[in-house]
């Protein structure tokens, strides 16, 4: 079988790959058993060399990948770059903090000596999602190969390209072979791996159908899983906050990758008192952004990374306002190749709408009225998800009291939400389980060992 990379700007074939065949997965399979047990012994010390020198590779090579990702599924060039750069940090933080992450912890006992250890698990399958081709597959790699780990990665089906570039990273960077290994197959081959006793843990980034079923195999098979999966993340502004920078900022996180974003903001509540005047800065800051080519630097919205994610975008918007939202801006498909859709607002949004009810992964942004900061927590919390929150208000007593409250596993204030490695990630409720990054993040794949001497 083969699979086609497509670029969605244009709905051209860039290239084509033949599938992982069987034969050289039960080799990759053997191979991660047989280097796990070798790569756990090495110090913290080598292996952070050999990151380091992914981080060099990648900002070295920071051009070349950018435009595979915006090729394979449409990122703006200058949000790749960033990408890129972002992946580079994430090797450099872990190269310095893992040690000291997984260090012996003693504990007073009635033992002669009692501590805590920890110890990689073995092999790690990831399957990762298109949206962030490279950040996505970094944040889980570099944390669990410093921890001692293999990786196996099943990346999504339309960035075959980006998959095969990162193994090239790590290969190039000095990792013995087999430490990271990507696999060109279909998903109905997961289950398989997860049965696979040489597979000891996984980890998924993406829809809640998938992250269901993952967690479901893994379930069956008693092996451990994180997942980080989907999300309609509130941006609240409160009375006393800042509008025009508000504005501003809820474009950009509502048109960050072209929408496409688990933690993009997504449904905008605001309080009656400044709606109105929110709504008309919101969409003239979405009606300035740039839509086209996603290799012209000054475009800031590329195409969608499918057309029939497009499409099913575009169907979201027209059963809300069918259902009474009042289309402000945009939601219309434009003529002409590729999967584009252009930034829309939608406002009188409200529960049972498909804007408020689901996760709209494009760049839709939906406002919601709310009466006062009760309401809007209230309705902030009022989803299935709980993944990230932005909240407005320049009362530092307010953000902690509204950030204690909302049902989400991250809250910015006064900024929208972002990853970074110094900080734990991830979600509750239907946005997953488990945490990527910070200590929190290496910690999620080691046996936390208790040893006890007398």
């Amino acid at each position: 079988m083969s699979i086609h990379s497509v670029n969605p700007a244009t709905g051209e074939t860039l290239e084509t790959y033949e599938e992982t065949a069987p034969r050289e997965l039960e080799q990759i399979l053997a191979r991660a058993q047989e280097v796990f047990l070798e790569w756990r012994t090495v110090p913290f010390a080598d292996r952070a060399l050999r990151m380091r020198k992914a981080a060099e590779l990648l900002r070295r090579r920071q051009t070349e990948h950018a435009r595979t990702m915006t090729l394979e599924m449409g990122k703006p060039i200058v949000q790749a770059e960033a990408e890129v750069e972002k992946c580079a940090s994430v090797c450099d933080y872990y190269a310095e903090h893992a040690e000291s992450f997984l260090a012996k912890q003693p504990r007073a006992t009635e033992a002669a000596s009692s501590y805590v250890r920890f110890d990689p698990l073995g092999a790690i399958l990831a399957v990762m999602p298109w949206n962030f081709p490279f950040w996505q597959v970094f944040r889980f790699a570099a944390p669990a190969l410093m921890a001692g780990n293999v990786g196996i990665l099943k990346h999504a089906s339309n960035v075959p390209g980006c998959s095969l570039a990162i193994e090239q990273v790590f290969r190039d960077a000095g990792f013995p072979p087999g430490v990271f290994a990507s696999v060109l197959i279909p998903s109905s081959m997961i289950a398989g791996l997860i049965a696979d006793p040489r597979v000891a843990a996984a980890t998924l980034t993406g829809s809640e159908r998938a992250g269901s079923t993952v967690a479901e195999h893994a379930g069956r098979h008693l092996k451990k899983t994180v997942l980080e999966l989907g999300g309609s993340d509130p941006f609240i502004v409160l009375a006393d906050g800042d509008v025009a920078a508000a504005a501003r900022t809820a474009a950009d996180a509502r048109l960050i990758n072209s929408g496409q974003s688990c933690i993009a903001a997504k449904r905008f509540i605001v309080v009656e008192a400044l709606a109105d005047q929110f709504i008309e800065r919101f969409r003239g800051e979405l009606q300035g952004r740039r839509m086209g080519d996603p290799l012209a630097r000054e475009t800031q919205v590329g195409p969608q990374a499918r057309a029939d994610l497009r499409d099913a975008l575009h169907r979201q918007v027209e059963e809300s306002i069918k259902r009474g939202a009042k289309r402000l801006l945009g939601g219309e498909i434009p003529a002409g190749k590729g999967a584009f859709y252009p930034p829309t607002l939608l406002a009188a949004v409200d529960k049972g709408m498909p804007a408020f009810d689901e996760e709209t992964f494009g760049p839709v942004a939906a406002v919601v009225r709310a009466k006062d900061e009760a309401d809007a927590v209230r309705l902030a919390n009022d989803s299935p998800y709980g993944l990230g929150a932005s909240v407005w208000t320049r009362d530092r007593a307010c953000a902690e009291r509204v950030a204690a409250q909302i049902e989400a596993g991250t809250v910015f204030v006064n900024s929208f939400v972002k990853s970074d490695p110094r900080m734990p990630f991830g979600g509750i409720k239907r946005s997953g389980y488990g945490r990527e990054l910070s200590e929190y993040g290496i910690r999620e794949f080691v046996n936390i060992k208790s040893v006890w001497i007398a």
